[in-house]
């Protein structure tokens, strides 16, 4: 499914450009998880994953009005 593109005017512009950024975060995070032995260090990077997708669908939810809030 293609994405829709927006104007710079658009705030939807800039959010869709931060979700590709938070994206590669998450994926990178995950991907570190099983190049590092130490424990503490596999969860810190697997919450980093959890709390970034979940700013990502923060950004989601603007985009769509979904959320009372952005109404």
């Amino acid at each position: 499914m293609a994405r829709p593109t927006y104007t710079e005017n658009d705030a939807r512009h800039g959010t869709s450009k931060v979700k590709d950024m938070l994206d590669e975060v998450a994926q990178r995070a995950r991907q570190d998880i099983a190049k590092v032995s130490d424990p503490r260090a596999q969860a810190l990077l697997e919450t980093t994953a959890e709390v970034v997708l979940g700013l990502r669908k923060a950004y989601d939810d603007f985009e769509e009005g979904t959320e009372a809030v952005w109404k």
